[in-house]
């Protein structure tokens, strides 16, 4: 690791989800969902500060207790429904660049919907970032049997079209090539490409493939029941942590 350069990585948490409500502090198996990201950050070899971006006091002190700095509230508009990630980043990464004098090469956004991602996920990404001099790293997951080869739309017409054209009607999957799908869990990118080309991906851009029954993006109910499941199966993440 170089101590000379400098990583921000910002969890973005408003307090208004309308699929789960009060989702990124809801327990998940004894701890509130947004801790499990918390937790593999600070833990990272690379990461220089760690801060949540919220609008909601609730989670900034649950943010705060596991660990997290929480040194400004997220303006209101920044946290509407039709907020966008790409602004609300670009007011994390100024706001923690006035408050500790600082200016960053990196940035990391990391989702607390994804309770899977681990230090090494967040680590082996900043690293591909900077050995490979990409704008940016994103981590993907396979998009299995959700290819674009197996998308429809309706028309005006009510008619079922063919998203992306076929070249051979109901190919099997296995013969389809890999088409991957944003998991959700890490945006890695430097600090340039986001605050002047307003863009987490740049013109070159890497992927982070994550692969297994990790790759869970929480958005529904149903997403929640899945991530309970597999932790009861493959063990809680933060079960070897003391929190105090």
């Amino acid at each position: 690791m170089n101590n000379n350069i400098k990583v921000l990585a910002v969890i973005p948490a408003r307090g208004g989800s309308k699929g789960i409500p009060r989702k990124n502090i809801k327990l998940l198996e004894g701890h509130p969902l947004i801790a499990y990201t918390i937790t593999p950050a600070l833990n990272s070899s690379f990461i220089t500060d760690l801060i949540v971006s919220t609008e909601d006091r609730e989670i900034a002190e649950i943010s705060e207790k596991y660990g997290a700095r929480v040194p400004f509230l997220r303006p209101f508009e920044l946290a509407t429904d039709k907020a966008l990630a790409i602004p609300t980043i670009q007011h994390a990464v100024l706001e923690a660049e006035k408050l500790y004098n600082k200016v960053y090469e990196y940035v990391l956004m990391l989702q607390p919907t994804c309770p899977f991602t681990t230090v090494n996920d967040i680590d082996k990404s900043i690293q591909k970032l900077i050995d490979s001099n990409a704008d940016s790293v994103i981590s993907v997951k396979d998009a299995g049997a959700y290819h674009p080869a197996r998308m429809k739309i309706v028309s005006d017409e009510k008619l079922l079209l063919d998203y992306d054209k076929e070249e051979i009607e109901n190919v099997s999957r296995q013969n389809l090539p890999t088409v991957y799908i944003r998991s959700g869990d890490i945006y890695a990118c430097k600090r340039n490409i986001l605050m002047e080309k307003n863009s987490f991906k740049g013109n070159i851009s890497r992927p982070y493939i994550i692969t297994g029954e990790r790759t869970i993006n929480i958005d529904t109910s149903i997403d929640w029941l899945l991530a309970e499941s597999i932790m009861k199966q493959f063990g809680n993440p933060l079960k070897e942590h003391n929190f105090g």
